[in-house]
């Protein structure tokens, strides 16, 4: 069984910065895919960003330039770095883990931007 925790989400003015990190714990297997969506209020969940165990990375148009997502293996933690934020950027954010043809989420973390 795998489990996933976020953390990092808050309160931030427009113009500034995040950090959200996804702790893994578990059987987790050497090739997968890990990625962070986001889903706001009426909407569905979108991807933004995604990250391979072979290391490729790609990410939503609405957010290149601005966010970046790395992993530590050892510490089997996925992060995404948020810079320049904008109020459309609120929303709760989620991690999923996809191995073994079987997908992971985290419980979400809530990030809002505004003034």
């Amino acid at each position: 069984q795998v489990q996933l925790v976020e953390s990092g989400g808050g309160l931030v003015q427009p113009g500034g910065s995040l950090r959200l990190s996804c702790k893994a714990s578990g059987n987790i297997a050497s090739i997968r895919l890990m990625g962070w969506y986001r889903q706001a209020p009426g909407k569905e969940r979108d991807l933004i960003a995604q990250i391979t165990s072979g290391g490729s990375i790609d990410y939503a148009d609405s957010v290149k330039g601005r966010f970046t997502v790395d992993i530590d293996n050892a510490k089997k933690t996925m992060s995404l770095q948020m810079n320049s934020l904008k109020p459309e950027d609120t929303a709760v954010y989620y991690c999923r883990l996809l191995q073994l043809g079987i997908q992971f989420w985290g419980q979400g973390t809530q990030v809002t931007v505004s003034s």
